[in-house]
């Protein structure tokens, strides 16, 4: 008898759904709201009833994946218990969380060393000497890794966490979509990029020949294409790889993408500059061509992106912050430009992919870690209970949840990661200062105010961007990195010019 009369009752339901599909939104959300009442009261209902999760449909202010209302059933459209298994991200340990975040920060770090490294050297080549310009496009190009890299690796991150991407069909759809998405993005970044930092320094010199604005456009966009190709492919591999190994993706994928971006995006800069000084006097078509050819190949990328829902979300909502965190990092260089210029404090160079390098790395990770969070407990607009956008710093670090836990160990491997970076650079002798005490102590005070703000930043604005409805994966990433270039050059500035003013003759 029991089982006669479940089975009546889901024929009934069966009936009420399909009637109310074709009935006004207020007929449907009754239907929905008594099945929901009825579910709720027969225990034989909920047990025997396979409910299943299907996509809801797409409009531009949804999230870039593919279900917006996570934990939302077909038959109720209301949320799943807070402790619903929901997501596939493994529970983390305060020891398994620290290990996962410490190799990959290690590596990032190294990266951006070497990537002062490099810099250090290609700044005496003759382009660098001869169109000073290209060192403002030095932040601006080496922040698009925030803005495209990090980006794509939190949203792959919250998606592989919340079990979207468990379909193989679904899966390479998502990736091919993002991944031509974000070939448009650096195209149209690095021609920008090259835009204002010509500006910028017609502005400041008063004169800007026009091969020298081919020159920075065609080497912005080239150098933006190819390391944005490269690192998006090993991002998907790195993404789905740490998820069959049961690694959070949310901790090693922005760091592994910054790793050796910096590296990567500079030698390309530099590469692809001087060759293209070798043609602006003789065959300076050959620049003209290079900038066509890329924007050729913008209707290839739209038509693909335009293939998933998701990314196609993205190609009307996702240029906002990417192009404001362009703007900001170009500020940045601006300082770095003018700082390299005077003799005195040359040997910031060195230093400053370093400090912008770890900063971003640390900021994107726990911005990652909340928006993840965010995704899988809570709807859009709908923030955690009590919990207001913004709070006070004490709050964001000596919570009780694991992403308070794990903005203090963040802020914890600042001092240790930065000693280590320190030591790197004086063993490989590079720039022009030696580690002094004076100035490791003003380096480290400065590295620690510029990471401590852009944690406090990162928890105010996830929620206040969750709380009006847009995706943190999207939005918060580019922000945060693009005022970490800014506060870290700006802070190293000021370090270098104290210690001079003092007379440090063992760090400038």
């Amino acid at each position: 008898y029991v089982g006669f009369c479940t089975m009546v009752v889901q024929e009934s339901q069966d009936t009420k759904l399909t009637q109310s599909d074709s009935v006004c939104p207020s007929q449907q959300n009754r239907s929905n709201t008594s099945l929901s009442q009825f579910s709720g009261s027969s225990q034989h209902f909920t047990s025997n009833e396979n409910i299943y999760y299907e996509p809801e449909e797409y409009t531009e202010t949804d999230f870039l994946l593919p279900n917006q209302l996570y934990g939302r059933s077909r038959l109720t459209r209301s949320p799943q218990p807070k402790d619903a298994n929901v997501s596939g991200a493994p529970e983390e340990s305060i020891c398994s969380m620290v290990v996962q975040i410490l190799v990959p920060f290690l590596l990032a770090g190294l990266g951006t060393v070497s990537a002062g490294m490099l810099l250090n050297i290609v700044q005496s080549w003759e382009v660098f000497q001869e169109i000073t310009e290209i060192l403002i496009l030095v932040p601006a190009v080496l922040g698009m890794k925030g803005n495209l890299e990090m980006t794509l690796a939190s949203r792959l991150s919250t998606a592989v966490n919340a079990g979207k991407m468990d379909s193989p069909r679904e899966k390479w759809m998502l990736i091919a979509g993002n991944l031509a998405l974000k070939q448009l993005q650096a195209t149209v970044l690095g021609l920008l990029a090259s835009l204002m930092a010509s500006l910028l320094g017609w502005m400041a010199e008063g004169q800007m020949p026009f091969n020298h604005i081919m020159l920075l456009c065609s080497t912005s966009v080239s150098t933006a294409f190819v390391a944005s190709l490269l690192q998006g492919i090993v991002m998907v591999g790195v993404i789905i790889g740490s998820k069959r190994i049961g690694i959070n993706p949310d901790n090693v994928a922005t760091p592994i993408a910054a790793s050796f971006g910096d590296l990567i995006t500079l030698a390309l800069l530099a590469c692809f500059s001087q060759w293209f000084y070798s043609f602006i006097e003789l065959y300076p078509y050959v620049l003209y061509l290079v900038n066509l050819s890329f924007l050729c190949l913008i209707p290839a990328w739209v038509a693909v992106s335009s293939k998933h829902p998701a990314s196609e979300i993205l190609l009307h909502t996702g240029w906002e912050p990417i192009i404001t965190a362009m703007l900001i990092s170009s500020i940045g260089g601006v300082i770095l430009d003018k700082t390299v210029l005077d003799p005195n404090l040359a040997g910031i160079i060195v230093y400053a992919p370093v400090i912008n390098g770890v900063g971003g790395n640390l900021v994107s990770i726990q911005s990652s870690r909340i928006s993840t969070h965010l995704h899988l407990k809570h709807s859009p607009g709908e923030l955690p209970v009590g919990r207001q956008s913004c709070s006070n710093p004490w709050h964001t670090f000596f919570g009780s949840g694991a992403n308070h836990r794990s903005a203090k160990i963040l802020l914890l491997l600042v001092i240790p990661g930065q000693l280590i970076f320190l030591h790197a650079i004086h063993l490989i002798k590079g720039g022009h200062t030696l580690p002094s005490p004076l100035f490791t102590i003003a380096f480290l005070f400065a590295s620690l105010i510029q990471v401590l703000i852009l944690l406090c930043m990162a928890d105010c604005l996830v929620h206040c961007l969750w709380r009006r409805g847009k995706d943190p994966d999207s939005y918060s990433i580019p922000y945060l990195t693009a005022l970490g270039d800014l506060l870290g050059t700006a802070l190293l500035s000021i370090a270098f010019l104290m210690l001079w003013c003092i007379g440090d003759s063992g760090s400038v």
